[in-house]
């Protein structure tokens, strides 16, 4: 009987020990991160396709078109950018949600991470088949200018952002430094977005470097990016060589075309969501929309019962006309840099 005893005394003991683990379990892992919102196919490829049909000189960004191509020739890819995104959601719900844009309220301010200030280092590829075209290194000094100061909210437009927002405004604590820069002459006069750039060029050190090609885009396209979680053979940002700080694409020529795609590759989506308002971009504090905005819209423009965030760097407008990125666009970037993140490598 004593011995009885003393086994239910020992089994209490081990439950009681294991209850006590559980309990130091992080309750992001207990529970289930949502991702019922969670979508990768868009109407991309018929609203850009007829954008550039049209002829109208709207800006046009063709990387949700490209990820709905690269989805089609790559059947793995849709699950690995659905463990990409759990693992970014994942992170944020740890550290808390940033307050709500649009009028509304909840959140918190995120704890901030131990990753301190991160440096992407940079390979330009400049392709080109004229003397135009072969863009000068004050040109791409320029531009890394640019992404720096539009990414750690140095831009000296910040100040124009409306009190509704001003708050929400993201010092992103990335910086880049150009580390190479490769001079192609190819007698293509203008290249296609199927990656062709890129095969001709192959992209230098990916997994610790952004990739990025210079060229002529045929069509009207301004550049386009790739996601997180696709080949490492095609992985970087294409964009117009005339949208380079002093290029002849304007309103599209102060270098925001490429702070733009650089959001694309750091896991960013169009404001809008590329859908209707019940389509979001994943980040809390950015208002939902219902489609692009262009030009330079006045303050407030109204969709879906809020007020877009239309200087969003995310958006479609003039680049004289976005000037920020939020809280919480700095929170899903910086969450691809985490331990297990798809761009961690980059910090090694």
């Amino acid at each position: 009987m004593k011995k009885l005893v003393l086994s239910f005394a020992a089994l209490a003991m081990l439950f009681t020990s294991c209850n006590e683990d559980q309990n130091t379990i992080d309750p992001v892992d207990q529970a289930e991160v949502d991702m019922s919102d969670f979508y990768l196919y868009t109407n991309g490829d018929m609203e850009e396709a007829n954008k550039v049909a049209a002829n109208n000189g709207l800006k046009t960004c063709y990387t949700m078109v490209n990820l709905n191509r690269m989805l089609n020739e790559n059947p793995s890819l849709e699950e690995k950018m659905y463990d990409i995104e759990y693992q970014t959601r994942k992170s944020i719900a740890q550290k808390g949600k940033p307050p709500k844009g649009g009028g509304g309220d909840g959140g918190t301010e995120p704890t901030p991470d131990d990753l301190g200030v991160i440096n992407i280092p940079v390979n330009v590829h400049v392709v080109y088949s004229n003397a135009e075209q072969n863009v000068s290194d004050s040109q791409i000094n320029s531009q890394i200018a640019v992404l720096n100061k539009d990414f750690r909210a140095n831009n000296t437009d910040a100040n124009q952002v409306p009190s509704e927002f001003a708050g929400l405004v993201a010092d992103t604590e990335i910086n880049f430094t150009l580390a190479n820069t490769y001079r192609h002459f190819n007698a293509t006069s203008a290249w296609s977005t199927n990656d062709a750039v890129k095969a001709a060029y192959p992209p230098v050190s990916p997994s610790t470097h952004l990739n990025i090609w210079v060229c002529n885009i045929s069509g009207g396209i301004l550049g386009y990016a790739q996601f997180p979680g696709g080949p490492s053979q095609t992985d970087g940002v294409v964009v117009l060589y005339s949208s380079l700080p002093g290029g002849s694409a304007a309103p599209y020529n102060k270098g925001r075309t490429l702070t733009h795609e650089v959001g694309h590759y750091l896991n960013l989506r169009h404001i809008w969501g590329d859908g209707r308002c019940n389509r979001d971009d994943f980040v809390s504090d950015t208002p939902k929309s219902d489609a692009a905005n262009y030009g330079c819209p006045s303050y407030p423009t109204v969709n879906c019962r809020s007020a877009d965030m239309t200087m969003n760097y995310m958006d479609y407008v003039n680049d004289d006309c976005m000037y920020m990125f939020s809280k919480g666009q700095k929170s899903r970037m910086r969450a691809i840099f985490e331990a297990g993140g798809a761009r961690a490598s980059m910090l090694n």
